[in-house]
């Protein structure tokens, strides 16, 4: 599947350009997961993107499938974009390879609408220990591959306060969204504060 991940770090750099710094994170009995940290500028300012590689190497299966298709099912990348100078953001490549591992360890199918949980603060002193998983499309455009195979999914990545995902677990993924964007949040800001949550 080397391949696979040459032609998904191909597509990142078309859309992000070069990565200015990479590493690569390894757990026990799974394949290696790098991630390459791209830096762009947008109409706000400086923007970091951290992009993993390795996750689409194979493809995400049904933890309730009998049998796992070694061929067919989603395959997807996960990418985080924040703003720099306020955090130490790049301490976030650790958790973001345990994310991107998750399919392996864990048999999840990762998908838009979906919650992640690091179980620990994505970066020394932030506000977040989960992420939303949002629409892809927007940033990177899917990878087709060559039938059978599934294209793979640049999923964004969006940090949620502890308050906000236990929030979302109620009222859902398009309702949280909605209020991030009816209260202006920016939602690259590494230390931004929680969103209100009363009506």
């Amino acid at each position: 599947m080397s391949d696979v991940l040459a032609l998904v770090e191909a597509r990142l750099q078309t859309a992000l350009g070069r990565p200015d710094a990479r590493a690569a994170v390894t757990f026990l009995g799974t394949d290696r997961i790098e991630v390459l940290r791209f830096r762009a500028t947008d109409d706000g300012g400086d923007i970091v993107r951290y992009a993993t590689l390795g996750m689409s190497a194979h493809p995400m299966t049904d933890p309730t499938a009998v049998v796992a298709d070694p061929v067919r099912g989603p395959r997807a990348e996960l990418i985080l974009s924040v703003r720099p100078g306020r955090a130490e953001t790049d301490k976030v490549l650790r958790p973001l390879a345990v994310l991107a591992a998750s399919p392996q360890v864990e048999g999840l199918v990762v998908a838009p609408g979906a919650s992640l949980d690091t179980g620990e603060p994505l970066w020394p002193g932030a506000p977040f220990t989960s992420v939303l998983v949002a629409e892809p499309g927007g940033l990177v455009e899917d990878l087709e591959l060559d039938d059978p195979l599934d294209p793979v999914r640049f999923l964004p990545l969006l940090p949620m306060t502890p308050n906000e995902a236990a929030w979302k677990r109620v009222q859902g993924a398009a309702a949280l969204q909605e209020r991030w964007l009816r209260h202006g949040t920016d939602l690259r800001d590494p230390l931004r504060a929680g969103v209100p949550l009363g009506e």
